[in-house]
């Protein structure tokens, strides 16, 4: 699977980042290669050239949670388990520990290679290593927006929460860590997948957890609101609080990239506020190269690694607290 952009005047204008090949598949077609070797054939579908493959790593459509196989079963159980474990008690008590931030000191590159050893169950999509989601992401971003480096270290830093499935990040279950994020304190949306399981959850059965506005107020904004926990809330803490100088777009990506209740079906706006509005056009330019880039061709890491640790340096410090 390969992700298809348009050769725009930006990408071409981009020497020292892009190379240029031929390939025969039938016919001779241009294809760009990214630094890291990710190929990207050459398609006109958009204004910013991306176009989607219409079938995952395993041949089924993206985000399909009712293919029939045995990673669907595993996708399946992890939903259930998160439905009904996940309550806004069980939130709060994970951001007051996590928030702590004193497991580890290292680098944003430190904990990329950590990944190497992070597969997530959640994803019916991709069963490789994370760090290769978070470059295929970041590089095929990086050429149809190539001036803004920012989503490029964004892309790159996503996922760097499912370091909670790692032993000395406390070895948390899968459901606390991976899986799509939805609101606690208020109703569950039907648009929530596999919404059935919630059915379990103690706080279905609250009478005030169970409204549409809950614990909130209609337009409270969405940082007021308490997110099912996993590695999109952690991150979120991780880079907001060791003083990240990235703009505000950009930890609206990492805290609410799985919120697909909102940004895929448009569900709980009624809590956004203006600056959420403005935030979430950047989550939707996100959100396709964050699902449809994930590919069984990798990145070579080794080569790509100068260009993103020179992004760290410019948005964070040299160490920061975990």
């Amino acid at each position: 699977m390969t992700i298809r952009i348009e050769q725009s005047e930006a990408v071409n204008n981009a020497a020292p980042v892009v190379e240029q090949k031929n390939k025969v598949v039938g016919e001779e077609k241009e294809e760009l290669v990214l630094d890291g070797g990710f190929v990207v054939p050459d398609k006109v579908v958009s204004s910013h050239g991306f176009a989607a493959p219409d079938i995952n790593a395993f041949g089924n459509s993206f985000r399909n949670y009712n293919a029939e196989n045995e990673r669907q079963k595993t996708v399946e159980n992890l939903y259930r388990e998160q439905h009904t474990t996940q309550t806004l008690d069980f939130v709060k008590k994970m951001r007051a520990e996590y928030g702590k931030l004193n497991r580890a000191e290292m680098s944003i590159w430190d904990c990329c290679e950590l990944l190497n050893s992070v597969v997530d169950d959640s994803d019916p999509d991709l069963d490789e290593p994370q760090i290769q989601h978070l470059l295929q992401s970041a590089e095929a971003i990086r050429k149809d927006y190539p001036n803004e480096d920012w989503l490029h270290l964004t892309a790159l830093i996503h996922d760097l929460g499912k370091i909670l499935l790692l032993p000395q990040f406390g070895g948390l279950p899968q459901w606390a860590v991976v899986g799509d994020t939805f609101p606690l304190g208020c109703a569950f949306d039907e648009s929530n997948v596999h919404h059935k399981y919630f059915a379990e959850n103690p706080d279905s059965k609250n009478p005030i957890y169970s409204t549409k506005n809950g614990v909130y107020k209609e337009g409270c904004g969405l940082d007021s609101v308490y997110m099912s926990w996993g590695h999109d809330d952690y991150m979120y803490l991780v880079a907001k609080e060791n003083k990240t100088t990235l703009p505000s777009a950009a930890l609206f990506i990492v805290r609410y990239h799985s919120f697909y209740p909102l940004h895929k079906h448009g569900a709980y706006k009624h809590l956004m506020n203006k600056q959420d509005e403005e935030d979430i056009k950047w989550l939707h330019i996100f959100n396709k190269y964050d699902l449809y880039s994930k590919s069984k061709v990798h990145v070579d890491v080794a080569a790509v690694k100068p260009y993103y640790q020179s992004l760290i340096a410019k948005y964070f410090p040299e160490k920061l607290r975990w």
